[in-house]
């Protein structure tokens, strides 16, 4: 038999533990919104304040007003839009094709797409910008949305665990009624795989929305800028303007909230089905 009390006291450390890593984790969200409902000078005082004196709801009708934020949320929103069409066109085409159809060479041709995540991106960031900068692109959204049309590994390795979970008679049925490669991956496999698609959608959101390399090395002209610069938009030479940019922020990660409160089952799911089969 097992001692009561020793497993009261190890379930307890557990929560104890877990409530710790939970308050890590909360604690700069924390920050930033206590931070957004203070004065400039509240923010670094001392004694530091864990709450503002009086609520500065003002900050954040500021911070929109002063850089023209909404319309960085539209360009955000669109690249977003644009980069998930993409990313699931493509890397579902692809992984389909890995999962289901039998070719010569596809062990080989998949260990190829698969060796594409090992190349750091710095190491392609020169090249991409001269091959974009020569072709006229440059100060477009063209190099920031359209190689979401083609390949990425990791999204293409990540549906094709989760295909290969699916099994073979739903293709063997639809081939034997005369579908195609392509109905059946239209009507058949993609309504059975929205979790795998979900999470590719999490994925691409938040790299999109959080992207800032790529939107300040691509875009010169200050009315294409995202959510991303526009938060540095708030940092000049000789001082920052803490409070609102941390109204900005604030607002900034509240679609990544909601979108992942939306998702988190289905995101959940596929993470979970992904890893099941090699």
């Amino acid at each position: 038999m097992r001692n009561p009390g020793r497993v009261f006291l190890k379930h307890l450390l557990t929560w104890i533990f877990v409530l710790l890593l939970c308050i890590i984790s909360i604690f700069p969200f924390f920050w930033m919104v206590r931070s957004s409902l203070m004065t400039k000078t509240e923010i670094f005082g001392t004694p530091m304040k864990w709450w503002p004196k009086e609520i500065q709801w003002q900050n954040y009708s500021q911070a929109m007003t002063q850089v023209p934020f909404v319309r960085y949320f539209m360009n955000s929103l669109f690249l977003v839009a644009v980069n998930i069409i993409g990313k699931l066109l493509s890397s579902s085409l692809v992984a389909f094709g890995f999962s289901r159809i039998e070719f010569r060479g596809r062990k080989i041709w998949f260990g190829i797409v698969i060796a594409t995540m090992m190349i750091p991106w710095s190491v392609l960031l020169i090249p991409q910008f001269m091959l974009w900068n020569v072709v006229g692109l440059y100060n477009t959204y063209v190099p920031l949305t359209l190689p979401a049309f083609f390949l990425d590994g990791f999204y293409i390795f990540l549906l094709r665990q989760f295909f290969a979970t699916l099994p073979r008679d739903y293709d063997e049925a639809a081939i034997l009624d005369g579908a195609s490669y392509f109905t059946i991956y239209s009507r058949i496999i993609m309504p059975l795989c929205k979790p795998a698609l979900m999470t590719v959608c999490v994925f691409t959101f938040m790299n999109t929305w959080n992207d800032f390399i790529g939107p300040m090395i691509y875009l010169k002209d200050p009315k294409m800028s995202t959510v991303s610069l526009g938060l540095q938009m708030f940092i000049s030479q000789y001082t920052t303007e803490w409070h609102l940019m941390m109204a900005a922020a604030t607002v900034a990660i509240v679609p990544m909230i909601i979108m992942f409160f939306f998702a988190q089952r289905y995101f959940i799911e596929g993470m979970t089905f992904a890893g099941i089969k090699g």
